[in-house]
């Protein structure tokens, strides 16, 4: 948990904007679209821009010799892949060096069966993989999908793979209600991984009060669509 030495209220819009993952993910983006936002995310000082791995070569430019570095998002927004796929996937975005971290999605199907023992194998393979290039790597547990029984395992496969945070969504699962980080499941996983692994909250940050509310928490991270960064940020 992140310890702060004052509210998220009283920090500079540079202090937010270091809290963000600027989310660029949306399959239908062109890559006009991809290059605009990227640049804005680097103006704006957010931590990543999270991509699809697809995108590197083109975002690289618009990052260096900035603040901003590259999320890749593996497997995403399934997870579903096989180990050697989603290892593979992970090197070849892990070697760029404007990449911070690389976030991948677990096997939730598998977290929902119980199968804890084979996600946390998994998870152990991707997470070796981002740490051989000296890359942290997230794990999106697509929290929507699962009960809190699942939700707090899940936790604990992230941490006995090695994981350096524990995210909760991607932003992109259908059939389910949509709560995406809010308060209770932040807290819900603090209780489990405690100052063991970092924390990204992801899905449905929206309002400025849901923002700060969560920083106040002390939560590490936050994905936030690029529609709702200014609105988190209060830039008019």
């Amino acid at each position: 948990m992140k310890q702060l030495t004052k509210k998220a209220e009283q920090m500079t819009r540079e202090e937010l904007a270091a809290y963000i993952d600027y989310s660029v993910l949306k399959p239908e983006f062109t890559e006009e679209d991809i290059i605009r936002l990227t640049k804005d995310g680097v103006e704006l000082g957010c931590a990543t821009i999270c991509i699809n791995p697809g995108y590197m070569e083109l975002c690289e430019p618009y990052v260096k010799g900035s603040k901003t570095m590259l999320c890749p998002v593996t497997d995403f927004p399934f997870g579903t892949s096989s180990t050697e796929s989603r290892v593979q996937q992970i090197e070849a975005v892990a070697k760029y060096d404007t990449v911070k971290e690389v976030d991948i999605v677990a096997n939730f199907g598998k977290l929902r069966a119980g199968k804890y023992d084979e996600v946390t194998e998994d998870l152990k393979a991707c997470a070796a993989a981002a740490h051989k290039y000296g890359r942290e790597i997230k794990v999106i547990l697509e929290t929507d999908a699962l009960n809190e029984e699942q939700i707090r395992r899940g936790c604990h496969c992230c941490m006995e793979a090695g994981a350096d945070f524990v995210k909760t969504s991607t932003g992109f699962l259908t059939g389910f209600e949509s709560y995406g980080a809010t308060p209770e499941v932040i807290k819900m996983m603090q209780e489990e991984v405690g100052d063991t692994i970092k924390i990204k909250g992801s899905g449905c940050i929206r309002t400025r009060e849901h923002f700060l509310q969560l920083i106040d928490m002390g939560i590490d991270r936050m994905g936030v669509g690029y529609r709702s960064v200014p609105v988190v940020l209060d830039i008019k």
